[in-house]
């Protein structure tokens, strides 16, 4: 037991002691890693080039690293190495070549990690001379000769050119350095050569021209031979006779094929011979060839024949050089020069085409009739000896007559201002001249000249009726022009004179009442009113009315509807104009009035009862005060008399006493005063103070002059409210 611990003990020691380290993984640094060109980045060809790689790599411990090294040109990747040493990557191109050219860049990888360098470029100048050979130096007519071109110790995609006397007659492109080419040459004498170019993206290099090799190329002893009949003068309509065959015919030329061609017509073709008849057209080309094939071997004899016209190409015109519908018009169609010496004049006839142009004849190359109603295409047909010639196609596009024209007002007829008016009609053939007229007084002249274009008059009236006196003419030829009817239309009178009427009147308005706003003017309808108060910027109401005039109804009325009102009004014509202010003053309602009033008389009343109960109290003081008055005694008497009156007779009491009879005009007047007041009291033959039956006393207006006695005689002032006395 002892042993095995001591074992564990050991074994745990050397595991864990400090010198060893446990599963560790390596560590590195890529530090730095460049590329080298040498012995320099710009040689010439043949030169050996070496690449050195070179990378500074830091690590901890003594470990070795596996090292990838990759060499790139370009981008594309020409080298890869694997090492394990530091040392510097050596990458050789020996016997550089232009190919070689190109930027270069070195990139080291260790695990998980890499870097690479920065790029630079190798130039390598100066190309090998091309060489050139050929299989033969002298060969026949058509034959083929094989070219081979070689650019020594060149590497790369190589472009190759070969030369006939410096002229490039082939090309070809090769990843190797030499090019094979078959090549045929005609007769003569020829200098070849070859050159090539090696492509080094995104350019290329040339080299130097190649050697020269001459040849020499055998003409064949055959050639075609053409012949045409007859050899001198040709007119229209004669006939041709055309011989094409070969010459030196040898037993080798079984191959051999002959064509006849005519401008770019082919005429005809054969073995060993062509004969070939047409006849003479001075229109077609008068040059023929007869064209020898054997092989590859082509060989060409031309001829050019002149033709001489029978006639010219007849010309078709019309007279008169203008005609409208269905009016007479004559063409003639005519050749101005023929050949007399092989043409008489009565041999050559005219005739139109189409047939049924509805045209007769009316002499030799004249035709009449009527123009038709549409457009329509006449050639003219020239003939003579076989030989027909069209003219060119003549359109006749009759003219159509201009119809009435309609006058119109473009917009609105606005009085006193200026309106556009507008002549036009529904035919006719451009240009048409319009003419505008005011009864007979020729106002203004337009042309129109385009379809788009309109006869346009500017105009103005100071009298509706003025409008009616317009009309207008058209015309596009010289006869006489139709004329249009009388201009109507509505004329638009500005306005003028706008009023406001208030109904009911203004003194007349209370709360609670219908208010009518009636705005008139004076101008053409529709007219469009608006109602303003003063205060306020937006119109109370706006309508269009097609009278001149309308209303506009407040109700029910109140005391904030009252201020001053005015209207406006717009027509066509656009002019905005405004009415006078009307001020409104909206009163009291009819109630309201009869409640004031009604409480006004219930004041009144209350007043009037309370002052009758005022007088009815002093009027019993006065009676009461009147005892004294006519007794005239002391005053402690008077107490004595009192009581004695009292106790021996009954109370009186003086009353108001309204008599309604008339009054007698025979009494006396009464008198202000106290001496004559009582006219009846004075008539007693017994005294006042002895008597005291009062009842026959009367008294007038008590109440009116009850004051007037008090105050006009201050000596009477112990006989206070006394009655008086009524008639």
């Amino acid at each position: 037991m002892g042993l095995l611990l001591l074992l564990t003990f050991t074994l745990l020691s050397s595991y864990f002691h400090p010198g060893r380290v446990v599963n560790a993984q390596p560590t590195f640094i890529i530090k730095d890693i460049t590329l080298s060109i040498e012995p320099s980045i710009n040689v010439t060809r043949n030169t050996n080039v070496t690449l050195r790689c070179k990378a500074i790599v830091s690590s901890l411990g003594q470990e070795v690293l596996s090292r990838e090294y990759t060499i790139s040109k370009d981008g594309v990747t020409v080298y890869t190495k694997t090492t394990s040493t530091s040392e510097d990557l050596l990458y050789s191109l020996r016997e550089a070549r232009v190919f070689n050219t190109g930027k270069y860049a070195c990139k080291i990888k260790i695990e998980d990690k890499e870097r690479t360098s920065k790029a630079k470029k190798l130039t390598v100048t100066g190309l090998s001379k091309p060489v050139l050979s050929l299989n033969k130096h002298v060969v026949n007519e058509g034959e083929e000769l094989k070219a081979r071109c070689t650019a020594p110790g060149e590497t790369g995609s190589i472009f190759f050119f070969f030369y006939d006397n410096s002229e490039e007659i082939q090309r070809e492109q090769n990843n190797s350095n030499q090019a094979e080419v078959m090549i045929r040459i005609s007769g003569g004498d020829h200098k070849i050569q070859c050159a090539y170019n090696v492509l080094i993206t995104p350019d290329s290099i040339k080299s130097e021209m190649s050697n020269t090799i001459n040849v020499r190329v055998k003409e064949l002893s055959i050639s075609p031979v053409l012949e045409i009949f007859p050899q001198y003068t040709v007119y229209e309509g004669d006939q041709l006779n055309i011989l094409c065959n070969i010459s030196n015919l040898s037993h080798n030329s079984d191959s051999a094929r002959l064509y006849l061609v005519q401008g770019t017509k082919l005429l005809s073709s054969g073995g060993t011979t062509i004969n070939h008849s047409m006849v003479a057209l001075a229109k077609d080309p008068g040059k023929f060839e007869c064209q020898l094939v054997i092989g590859s071997v082509e060989k060409v004899t031309t001829k050019q024949v002149l033709v001489t016209e029978l006639f010219s190409m007849p010309t078709l015109t019309m007279s008169p050089a203008e005609v409208f519908q269905k009016e007479n018009m004559t063409l003639t169609c005519k050749s101005e020069s023929y050949a007399s010496e092989r043409l008489r004049m009565e041999e050559l006839t005219y005739t139109l085409d189409p047939p049924n142009s509805l045209l007769s004849p009316r002499d030799i190359g004249v035709f009449s009739g009527k123009a038709l109603q549409y457009d329509f295409n006449y050639t003219c047909v020239a003939q003579a000896k076989g030989i027909t010639k069209h003219s060119e196609t003549l359109t006749v596009r009759p003219r159509v007559s201009v119809s009435t024209p309609k006058i119109s007002v473009v917009g609105r007829a606005i009085l006193g201002q200026p309106f556009t008016i507008l002549c036009q009609s529904d035919t006719g053939s451009l240009p048409i001249n319009y003419t505008l007229w005011k009864d007979n007084e020729h106002l203004s002249t337009t042309s129109v000249k385009q379809s788009f274009e309109k006869a346009i008059f500017t105009v103005t009236i100071t009298k509706p009726e003025e409008i009616s006196k317009f009309m207008c003419k058209a015309q596009n030829r010289n006869k006489d022009s139709p004329i249009s009817e009388r201009l109507t239309t509505k004329v638009i009178v500005p306005l003028t004179n706008t009023t406001l009427t208030v109904l009911p009147s203004p003194g007349e308005i209370s709360e609670g009442d219908r208010l009518y706003l009636i705005c008139g003017v004076s101008g053409t309808p529709p007219v469009t009113f608006k109602w303003y108060r003063e205060g306020r910027e937006q119109p109370l109401h706006t309508t269009t009315s097609n009278d001149n005039n309308t209303d506009y109804q407040v109700s029910p009325l109140s005391k904030g509807h009252s201020g001053r009102y005015y209207c406006e009004a717009v027509n066509y014509a656009n002019n905005a104009i405004q009415s006078e202010r009307v001020t409104v003053e909206v009163g009291l309602a009819m109630w309201k009035k009869a409640m004031i009033g009604g409480f006004s008389l219930l004041v009144l009343s209350v007043v009037a009862v309370v002052c009758v109960l005022y007088f009815k109290s002093k009027r019993v003081r006065v009676d009461r005060a009147t005892v004294s008055v006519w007794s005239k005694r002391p005053l402690d008497a008077a107490n004595d008399e009192e009581s004695s009156v009292i106790s021996n007779e009954p109370d009186v009491e003086y009353t108001e006493v309204v008599h309604p009879r008339a009054v007698d005009p025979a009494r006396a007047p009464l008198r202000k005063g106290t001496d004559t007041v009582y006219s009846e009291l004075q008539n007693s033959p017994h005294g006042a103070a002895d008597h005291h039956d009062y009842g026959s006393v009367e008294y007038a207006e008590l109440n009116t002059e009850q004051h007037k006695i008090s105050h006009s005689h201050p000596e009477v002032n112990n006989c206070q409210a006394l009655p008086v006395p009524v008639d």
